[in-house]
């Protein structure tokens, strides 16, 4: 079966209202993307921004009474006429695993691969993850995750106890327990983080030793090792309470964080990390940092 897809620009309209009408006539999928070139790398605290020149993209079955969509949304919106818009007409695929032609196997460090969901991993000394990152950030694909399980598949974990602050799809905790860890802990207020972490833990057959919480403040004893791969602004907010989760001589990094930022986020962590040299990564013409450090005694 093929598919009827709309796309218009959104320009001042209100996004959860246009959102509403397309389920409404019937959408299986709704997208929000940057029709220019404005990247939002790090929105404020419980802030959901939008581009400056955002697109919404409604999937329809090719039943769809395109005219009956135009002319609900005008009505609704109270326009005049409807924004710049075009249909498209998509063969059937699996549009939402079609991003993974792109991912392939991974090496990071010495050890430790990443398979993506429906790759046959081969039957040596590697430690494979299978990942399926799901609608949740974080395949190792990017600087800052990839810096990640490279420090840690230098660590030796075996009976060290792992939190993963902002786990994202749980690549960083699932590493950790294939890395030897006695027990790891996912924390993330993104519900669809939650649920992918969840899954993959189930895929890598290391679910009972994972615990996932949907808040920080659930968090309860100290770690002898934290990975918080995040942004810059959070991780200096919660600098303290972050550090307070790590037990003494305990191994921190810090991730997530631009070149720029990285003397920001050591001086808010400073009265109670001891930090290493930083390490830097340049990415499609952004250079990202990776902090590693242990904490300080008494």
């Amino acid at each position: 079966m093929s598919w009827r897809q709309f796309v218009m620009n959104l320009g001042a309209l209100n996004a959860e209202a246009v959102e509403e009408i397309f389920e409404r006539f019937g959408a299986s999928s709704v997208t929000l993307t940057d029709a220019g070139d404005n990247p939002v790398l790090e929105p404020g605290p419980g802030e959901t921004p939008l581009w400056t020149n955002t697109t919404i993209t409604g999937m329809f079955s090719p039943d769809i009474d395109l005219q009956a969509l135009k002319a609900a949304l005008i009505s609704e919106l109270h326009l005049s006429e409807l924004p710049a818009h075009r249909t498209e007409i998509l063969e059937d695929r699996m549009w939402e695993r079609e991003w993974l032609k792109d991912f392939s196997p991974m090496q990071f460090g010495k050890r430790l691969w990443i398979y993506p969901t429906g790759y046959d991993a081969p039957s040596g000394d590697e430690i494979i993850i299978h990942l399926d990152p799901g609608l949740a950030f974080g395949t190792g694909t990017h600087a800052t995750t990839a810096l990640c399980l490279e420090w840690l598949d230098r660590l030796s974990l075996g009976g060290k106890t792992v939190l993963d602050y902002g786990c994202g799809s749980g690549v960083l905790a699932i590493a950790a327990l294939k890395l030897g860890c006695s027990s790891a802990t996912g924390v993330d207020i993104d519900p669809q983080a939650l649920m992918a972490t969840r899954q993959n833990a189930s895929d890598n057959e290391v679910s009972k030793n994972l615990n996932v919480l949907g808040a920080a403040i659930d968090i309860t004893g100290e770690f002898d090792v934290v990975v918080a791969n995040i942004l810059a602004g959070p991780l200096i907010q919660f600098a303290e309470s972050i550090t307070r989760t790590l037990r003494e001589l305990g191994m921190l990094a810090l991730s997530g964080i631009l070149y720029e930022q990285a003397d920001n986020v050591m001086a808010a962590f400073e009265p109670w990390i001891e930090f290493d040299p930083p390490v830097f990564r340049e990415q499609d013409g952004q250079i990202w940092s990776r902090l590693t450090g242990k904490r300080r005694a008494g």
